[in-house]
């Protein structure tokens, strides 16, 4: 055969596959539409308003979803699911309506079930299987190399956001109002990448390419100097390894510790001021910097009489004002000084970054769960708090099959380890600025690993997105036999495919009784050849 026609036969052949996977991930493009829009720099003007592309992307995708479920008319989530991810409503609306001011809080509460509520919900709708969350761990990756690129070339070229009075702090295309975004998205994506390089094949080519980026996102989260970003990112890691083995973890502590070494020691990849910023954790109680005594002041524990006694805000809040339902969403900064000591600074000083210098002002006790305490009180911290535990409970219940079995591993990996990482960076941060989306996103890929069913021979598949499989890899609807099952099945409305349409793990169309829906030579559920 002529070299040319062999190169027409061989696109022949990949043209079809190429087209199979783009209309296989399709349905994904909503999804990974927010992700790639956070790569578009905010308004950076003081009269910027808050909303970003990203924002706008994930409404869509929310409209988007409500259309496919009103016209497959079916219930797009379990009790279970519905039950978890609606709990934070009843905190929130309790809040908006008790507060001083509900036209302020308003925004407040839009902005709320938008992360809360919304969004993870249109994401546990949105994803299938295990093929569409790796995806989507990828975008994540993606996202992570291509911020941390920038941030790697701010800090070399002395563009970035100011720090000890240089202009060296890596901080992506967010700028010096959002300190925390770049490392957020460079923590998320390091691990992503170390779950799907822990849960992949070994030897793969997946693995490699995974645990490649994870050591290149290394250098930017360093960069970031974010002191919690570095420990959230190491617990969740840490968690990771453990639940694939001790000698795998002890194995990976010391390869870090060597690639540690040579970064900041053998390279000397910011060596006096990461040295500066480590050492620095372990002084937090004899010299503690302006950061901390911030936090501090807002934190410190005291009683309510006393010359200089000091209480948290938040517990002092929800004590004193409203116990129950908080002041109201957005209600923060009218009570924090009234209830912090003087030595809350009341704001810091930003710059750098294409910016000139700005006071930004201290809107939150950089502590998610003394936020919802003070401005929601009991009933928001119970509701979100609760939700958040269920997920973490449901999700880890699921663990062990997952490990055992491989099928789902780098899934419950990626799942757990982003949901890890964000309960224990809520301890010193809270949500704000615009990679707060993306926080939305992590929790609603949290949310389909623990919540979404995974019944194998589910006949007419399963409603909240997850597309169930049997243990042999056949599609649900293959042996199940459910009402689902016949020719001519179609895609549901949630995004499920049910009945003779899907294809069974081994390339074989599933059908009943060998109906018109099987492929000739299939063997039909429960006959002979």
């Amino acid at each position: 055969m002529p070299r040319a026609s062999c190169g027409a036969f061989a696109y022949g052949l990949r043209l079809p596959a190429a087209r199979a996977a783009a209309g296989r991930h399709a349905h994904l493009l909503p999804l990974l539409a927010v992700v790639a829009l956070l790569l578009v720099p905010p308004g950076r003007g003081p009269d910027a308003g808050g909303g970003t592309l990203a924002d706008a992307a994930s409404g869509l995708l929310v409209l988007w979803c409500l259309v496919r479920v009103a016209r497959a008319r079916v219930r797009p989530l379990t009790r279970l699911a519905a039950v978890v991810v609606g709990l934070p409503v009843v905190g929130l609306c309790a809040a908006a309506v008790t507060a001083h001011d509900p036209a302020a809080a308003l925004p407040g509460l839009v902005r709320h079930l938008q992360v809360f509520v919304l969004v993870p919900a249109a994401v546990v709708l949105t994803l299938r299987d295990r093929r569409d969350l790796v995806a989507v761990a990828w975008a994540l990756i993606g996202l992570a190399l291509v911020q941390g690129a920038v941030g790697v070339v701010q800090y070399a070229t002395g563009t970035g956001a100011s720090y000890r009075g240089e202009d060296v702090r890596a901080v992506g295309t967010f700028g010096p109002t959002d300190v925390m975004g770049m490392a957020t998205v460079v923590a998320y994506g390091i691990v992503a990448a170390v779950g799907l390089a822990l849960g992949a094949p070994a030897r793969s080519r997946a693995r490699f390419a995974a645990l490649g980026c994870a050591a290149l996102l290394a250098v930017p989260l360093v960069l970031s100097f974010s002191r919690g970003a570095w420990i959230a990112t190491l617990l969740a890691c840490a968690a990771q390894l453990v639940a694939t083995g001790p000698r795998r973890a002890l194995r990976a502590a010391l390869a870090a510790g060597a690639l540690a070494v040579v970064l900041v020691g053998g390279l000397g990849v910011g060596s006096a001021m990461v040295q500066e910023r480590v050492a620095s954790i372990t002084r937090v109680a004899a010299a503690p910097d302006r950061s901390v005594t911030d936090r501090y002041a807002m934190w410190a524990g005291g009683g309510a009489g006393g010359r200089g006694a000091t209480v948290p805000p938040g517990r002092a809040l929800s004590r004193r004002d409203r116990p129950l339902t908080g002041v109201g969403l957005k209600g923060f900064p009218a009570h924090r000084d009234s209830h912090a000591s003087l030595a809350l600074s009341s704001g810091s000083d930003t710059a750098g970054a294409g910016m000139g210098f700005r006071r930004q002002p201290l809107l939150s006790p950089h502590n998610m769960y003394l936020l919802v305490l003070g401005e929601q009180g009991l009933l928001g911290l119970l509701a979100l708090g609760g939700g958040w535990l269920a997920l973490l409970l449901c999700g880890c219940r699921r663990l062990p099959a997952a490990l055992r079995t491989g099928r789902e591993a780098d899934c419950a990996l990626v799942a757990l380890g982003l949901l890890g990482w964000q309960l224990v960076d809520f301890l010193y941060a809270d949500i704000g600025g615009p990679s707060t989306v993306l926080t939305a996103v992590v929790l609603g890929v949290s949310a389909w690993w623990a919540l979404a069913p995974r019944d194998a021979g589910a006949g007419a598949g399963t409603a909240a997105g997850g597309r169930s499989r049997s243990a042999s890899g056949e599609g649900a609807g293959a042996a199940g036999g459910g009402p689902g099952v016949g020719a001519g099945a179609r895609r549901s409305g949630c995004g499920v495919r049910s009945g003779a349409g899907l294809r069974s793990g081994a390339g074989v169309r599933s059908g009943f009784g060998g109906g018109p829906g099987t492929v000739p030579g299939a063997v039909p559920p429960g006959g002979r050849p």
